[in-house]
C-alpha cells in the first residue's frame, strides 16, 4: 500500500473543499421538497419547472447573446491594444496606454460599473444616446473590461513569435495589412481563441458591472439568480446550476479528449 504523504493529503483536501459543495448542490437539485435543506425524496420536477420559467430562459438567452458579442468585440479591441503594446517603440505614450489597458484588471468591479453608469447617463443627457440602458450598454460595458484580459493574453503571445517571418513577408512585397492577417493572425490564433473563451466566461459570469449597466429590458442570468437567491434559494436554481456544471464538464472533457488525441498523434509521428 502506497504511503500517503503531506502533498497527497493536501491535494485531496483541496479537491474535497472545492467540489463537495457542487456534489451537494447536484444531489439537492433532485429534491422533492421546496425547502432546499430538507430532503423529501427523489424527483426531477424542478428541471421541468426550470424549463417552464420564462424569466430564466430569457435571461439565459440574453446572457449568451451579450457574452458572444462582448467576447468578439473584446478580441478585436484587445488584439489591437496588444499590437500597440508590443510593437511600438518605448515611450511615455506606450507606457500610459499599457497602464490604461491593464487598469481594469485590478480595478474593483464596483468602481468600473459606477463609472460606466455615469458615462451612459451623461452621454444620454448630452447626445441623447443611449436613450435607455439595456443589452447594448451591457455589451459595451463587458467589451470594455474583457478587452483588458484579451490584451494581456495576446500580448504575451506576440512577444514570443519570431518577427523575422513578418519581415520576410514584407520584403517579398506583402503590405503590413496583409502581413498581419496572413502571417501574424495565424501565429497568434491560439491566444485569440483563449482570449475569446476567457472573455465569454467572464461576461457570462459577471453580476456587478451588468447590474450598473443594464436596464429593465435586459436582465442577465447572474442578475436573475442573485435576485431569486435574495428571496430564498429555489430548487430551480439548483437544477440550473447542475445543468451549467454538466455543460462545462462536457466541454472540458471533449477538449481534453481532442488534446490528448492530438498529443498521441504528434508523438507517434515524431517517433
Amino acid at each position: 500500500m502506497k504511503k500517503l504523504n503531506f502533498s497527497t493529503v493536501m491535494l485531496w483536501a483541496g479537491m474535497f473543499f472545492l467540489y463537495a459543495p457542487m456534489f451537494i448542490l447536484v444531489i439537492y437539485s433532485f429534491n422533492e421538497s421546496k425547502l432546499v435543506t430538507v430532503w423529501a425524496g427523489f424527483s426531477t420536477k424542478w428541471y421541468g419547472e426550470l424549463f417552464r420559467d420564462q424569466q430564466i430562459l430569457d435571461a439565459v438567452w440574453t446572457s449568451l447573446q451579450v457574452a458572444f458579442y462582448a467576447s468578439t468585440m473584446a478580441v478585436i479591441l484587445g488584439t489591437m491594444a496588444a499590437f500597440v503594446m508590443t510593437r511600438f517603440a518605448r515611450g511615455w505614450g506606450k507606457l500610459t496606454l499599457s497602464n490604461m489597458i491593464t487598469a481594469p484588471l485590478v480595478m474593483p468591479e464596483v468602481i468600473t460599473g459606477l463609472s460606466l453608469l455615469l458615462l451612459f447617463v451623461h452621454m444620454a443627457d448630452l447626445f441623447g444616446w443611449p436613450a435607455e440602458r439595456g443589452m447594448l450598454t451591457v455589451w459595451i460595458a463587458h467589451s470594455t473590461f474583457c478587452a483588458a484580459y484579451v490584451a494581456v493574453v495576446v500580448s504575451s503571445r506576440l512577444r514570443e513569435i519570431d518577427r523575422s517571418v513578418e519581415e520576410a513577408a514584407q520584403d517579398l512585397g506583402a503590405t503590413p495589412f496583409k502581413t498581419f492577417f496572413a502571417i501574424t493572425v495565424p501565429m497568434i490564433s491560439p491566444a485569440l481563441v483563449a482570449g475569446w473563451l476567457l472573455s465569454f466566461s467572464l461576461s457570462l459570469d459577471d453580476l456587478v458591472i451588468a447590474s450598473f449597466a443594464s436596464g429593465p429590458g435586459a436582465t442577465t442570468l447572474p442578475m436573475v439568480v442573485f435576485s431569486s437567491v435574495r428571496m430564498g434559494v429555489s430548487p430551480k436554481i439548483n437544477a440550473l446550476a447542475t445543468l451549467i456544471i454538466l455543460i462545462v464538464s462536457l466541454i472540458a472533457f471533449i477538449s481534453w479528449y481532442f488534446a490528448r488525441r492530438a498529443d498521441i498523434k504528434q508523438r507517434s509521428s515524431s517517433a
